[in-house]
């Protein structure tokens, strides 16, 4: 059940980085512009090269999850219940973040800059996933 999941969550993960890449070096119109892809902290070339490093590690992930056996699917003591909280304190400050973002830009509302926040939950879920099956298997 777990590796179908973060399967699931990292094809998610790499549909938004493919979207993002087509806005920006394809000039793709029927999606989203590039404003509403990403805040601008980190600039767009550092973030790509974030997330691609990102799916290569989700992707690692999900297929050492899914065989049973690879450097990410051995039991380790304490990871369960580390990425369990923090993907529920990550999830938690993404719900912080919609918050003051419809607070303090209210042009924005209800959906407007929400493509990052959502891939976040995205990410927050993949985590949470994660840490469960490091939990089944401590408890198998």
């Amino acid at each position: 059940m777990h590796g179908p999941l973060l399967a699931l969550l990292t094809a998610l993960f790499a549909c938004r980085v493919l979207g993002q890449a087509l806005v920006a070096f394809a000039g793709v119109s029927w999606l989203p512009p590039m404003p509403q892809w990403f805040s601008g902290v980190i600039p767009y070339p550092a973030l790509l090269i974030i997330q691609l490093l990102l799916l290569c590690l989700m992707f690692k992930i999900t297929r050492d999850t899914w065989r049973g056996n690879g450097t990410f699917a051995f039991v380790r003591t304490g990871w369960s219940g580390f990425l369990i909280k923090f993907s529920a304190v990550y999830a938690v400050l993404m719900v912080l973040r919609y918050i003051f973002s419809m607070i303090l830009y209210p042009e924005m509302r209800w959906t407007g800059g929400i493509i990052p926040i959502i891939f976040h939950f995205v990410l927050a879920g993949f985590i949470f996933v994660f840490g469960r099956y490091h939990q089944a298997m401590h408890d198998g």
